[in-house]
């Protein structure tokens, strides 16, 4: 099979001048052979009365697809992103002025993309993203880019695209645009507001290295965060029960002891930690590479590794050996099997976990011992570089359970057994890596985004120029043919948590509300849905409904200084949860004959509102929310304007904060307890009726979700799992946020879902 293919010419937009890298909202991972390609950076784009200001992305990416007779292509492209207009050229039309584009579409406010994940094409390792129309899923198609950070910086291109659609729109574009765009969005609804720049100043934003670099892949994004508060308490919006405290620094690497569950006779949880002097993309990148040469130069373990299998561009199982000379006094060989699964957090956060496996492809063999590898995880995320310096750098946390019988003797001595041993080895592993990067200048400084400001690009197209021509196809039209971000402002700026703040009160909350209408009396005993309330926390399969103070949220400040606080109580009232068994996924349930909306006592609540969580499984499950409130939303309210807004708006705000209080520590790092944009995450579908409106999540969209899920649904009957729902606030008038409900999900048993005929 062919190699894939090469530019031949450099892309780096000579008659621009470079004035800074945009800032790193996700790290990146190449493949074994690099593609030019990305994502552009974050920020916001829009035109105002008071001037115009439009981002402008650009990139080499690979566009996959399957031409007229069947064959599979992989086709080098360059794309351009001009408001919602976007380009796809075979040549970099800033080297080639006057070039003509092969394909032109419209990014609509139906556009929906999907992170499909890593894919092998030809002899490479690309990420892959499909993009579909959600009211048509057969408008598809697929990109493929060099790197995971890279993808996601093409996510939020599209994403900056699809608002610029809707803020022309709402502010009254030309009749055409209106007639391609009405069936997909309602005028008189609130519009989300945009962020605004001086006048005439265009952000053109390069994604990615460019083509002289495809064959050599070794990009990474800028470094962002913050060099203050390294603890999980520190980053996360839900409270953890972890107490790490650090027993041993080695070599510079900082080894940490849970003591909060040490006496707990499950095992020991501990973890090394580290600054490494490259992006999170960088570390990203060594890590998940198999390439037996440079993992001998910082990995003393896992070295020697081969792929088995590759599963959904997010899990992989792979066989290794090592020689257990340099461990043990013994010689027999070694070997074992882990599978790796990662995937990246909407603040930037790399999260790979390494279960121990067994694949029938490698049987135990003469002459090897087979090893059970310890658990463990990895964390990469992005740190802010220090002030006048352009290195980028990034925390890595490596996390693993071993036996408590050697690690006690090895925290009181230095020499003991423990140090002869595979955990100890593991733990090593961050060393290492920190040494080999040192060691490395080339992976430190290389940049995939680069910001390029200027009065005047003699490549860009005018948008008169774009709405002159017959642009009528959406994007993912033209990208089907054969070939012969986001809304949320992710500031990577750790939030400096100030636990002293008030928790949001209810009060802050209720100007949500129409005070002047009077509440209604809401008697939880007239509503009963198939999982039951559970008596007390001790109780299983059941639901309670914990209080806000377990989450934190946007503050007051937040816009000023980053700050968060407790919630408080929530909005809306848990009236019921369903927990349904379904053959596919079932949208608007709250319309299904069983649905307690369609109760007596149901229709005469104010409002309702339906949080549908589609699982994906073997049977499928949903379940169901019903939150309730005593009054009506109150007029031009955050509240009112999301439940009666636009689905790009919804999208933008509909915020999910996780968080498992109970359960299997590799659970728990994998679902994290980061707050999450559905809408951005994963398809959302919205149905306002009557007194209600429904929310249907469908998990099984992304392959991330479902890779997670899958992994819960596994221990689902021995976690308990607190979510928080809630409107982000984005203007200082909607602050501070409040919460509109909870959820707690105590030890869920599949087998008691109860059958739902459609």
């Amino acid at each position: 099979m062919d190699a894939l293919p090469s530019p031949s010419s450099s892309s780096s937009p000579s008659t621009l001048k470079k004035v800074g890298s945009e800032r790193s909202e996700v790290s990146t991972m190449s493949g074994l052979l690099g593609l030019g390609g990305g994502g552009g950076g974050g920020g916001g784009g829009g035109e105002d009365q008071r001037g115009s200001s439009t981002f402008e992305y650009f990139g080499w990416v690979y566009h996959l697809g399957v031409n007229s007779i069947g064959h599979e292509y992989c086709h080098l492209r360059f794309l351009f992103i001009r408001g919602k207009y976007v380009e796809m050229y075979k040549r970099d039309p800033h080297e080639n002025p006057g070039i003509k584009p092969i394909r032109r579409g419209v990014v609509g406010p139906t556009l929906m993309l999907e992170e499909v994940g890593r894919r092998k094409v030809y002899y490479g390792d690309v990420y892959v993203l499909r993009f579909f129309n959600r009211l048509d899923e057969s408008k598809k198609g697929e990109i493929a880019c060099a790197t995971a950070g890279e993808a996601q910086k093409w996510l939020e291109a599209f994403d900056q695209a699809k608002q610029q659609a809707e803020f022309e729109l709402t502010r009254g574009g030309s009749a055409r645009n209106k007639l391609n765009m009405e069936t997909e969005l309602n005028l008189d609804v609130h519009r989300p507001r945009v962020r605004r720049y001086a006048s005439g100043l265009k952000k053109l934003i390069r994604i990615g290295q460019g083509p002289e670099t495809l064959l050599c892949q070794s990009s990474s994004l800028g470094a962002n965060g913050s060099t203050d508060g390294y603890f999980e308490r520190d980053i996360n919006d839900a409270i953890e029960a972890y107490e790490w405290k650090c027993v041993r620094t080695i070599n510079g690497v900082r080894i940490f002891e849970d003591v909060a569950n040490s006496e707990s006779g499950k095992g020991v949880i501990v973890k090394a930690v580290a600054v490494i002097d490259a992006s999170a993309d960088t570390a990203f990148e060594v890590l998940l590479n198999l390439e037996r040469h440079q993992r001998y130069e910082w990995d003393m373990l896992t070295g020697d590794l081969e792929l088995l299998d590759s599963y959904d561009g997010h899990l992989d199982v792979v066989y290794g050996t090592f020689d257990p000379r340099y461990l043990t006094r013994w010689h027999s060989k070694r070997d074992f099997i882990f599978s790796r699964q990662w995937f990246c957090g909407q603040d930037g956060t790399y999260t790979i976990l390494h279960f121990p496996a067994v694949h029938k492809k490698k049987p135990p063999r003469s002459g090897y011992r087979r090893t059970k590898i310890n658990p463990s995880t990895w964390e990469v995320r992005n740190l802010n570089t220090s002030m006048g310096s352009n290195t980028p750098r990034c925390l890595v946390t490596q996390m693993l359970e071993i036996n408590s019988a050697g690690w006690c003797r090895w925290k009181k001595n230095h020499c003991s057994k423990f140090e002869k041993s595979v955990p100890y080895a593991l733990l090593c592993q961050v060393g290492g890596l920190k040494e080999y990067i040192g060691a490395n200048p080339a992976l430190k400084f290389e940049s995939s985004t680069t910001v390029i400001q200027s009065k005047l690009s003699e490549v860009s197209v005018s948008n008169a120029e774009f709405e002159e021509s017959e642009v009528k196809d959406e994007f993912y039209d033209a990208m089907s043919a054969d070939s012969s971000s986001s809304d949320e402002e992710l500031d990577n700026k750790d939030s400096k948590l100030n636990l002293a703040l008030k928790r949001t009160s209810a009060a802050d909350a209720n100007k949500e509300l129409d005070s002047e209408v009077a509440p209604v009396m809401i008697d939880p005993s007239q509503f009963r849905g198939s999982l039951r309330n559970g008596k007390d926390e001790a109780d299983t399969n059941c639901w309670t409904c914990p209080s806000g103070m377990g989450f934190m949220i946007r503050g007051k400040n937040y816009l000023k200084d980053n700050s968060k606080v407790m919630g408080g109580d929530p909005l809306l009232k848990l009236i019921a949860v369903d927990w349904f068994k379904v053959d596919k996924s079932l949208d608007r349930i709250a319309l299904h004959p069983r649905s307690l909306l369609q109760s007596q006592a149901g229709k005469k609540l104010p409002f309702v509102l339906v949080i549908n969580l589609q699982v994906p499984a073997k049977p499928n499950y949903s379940l169901a929310l019903y939150y309730a409130s005593d009054r009506p939303a109150k007029p031009g309210s955050l509240f009112a304007q999301f439940v009666d807004g636009s689905d790009m708006f919804r999208d933008a705000r509909f915020k999910l904060i996780p968080s498992i209080v109970e359960g299997y520590w590799m659970v728990k790092r994998a679902v994290g307890t980061k707050a999450c944009l559905l809408g951005k995450a994963v398809t959302c579908k919205y149905f306002r009726q009557d007194n209600f409106l429904e929310i249907d999540v469908d998990i099984g969209s992304s392959s991330v979700a479902r890779s997670v899920i899958g992994l819960v649904l596994g221990y689902v009957t021995s976690i308990v799992v607190d979510l928080a729902i809630l409107i982000e606030a984005k203007e200082e008038a909607e602050l501070p946020e409040y919460i509109l409900g909870t959820v707690r999900l105590n030890r869920l048993k599949l087998d008691s879902a109860v059958r739902l005929e459609v």
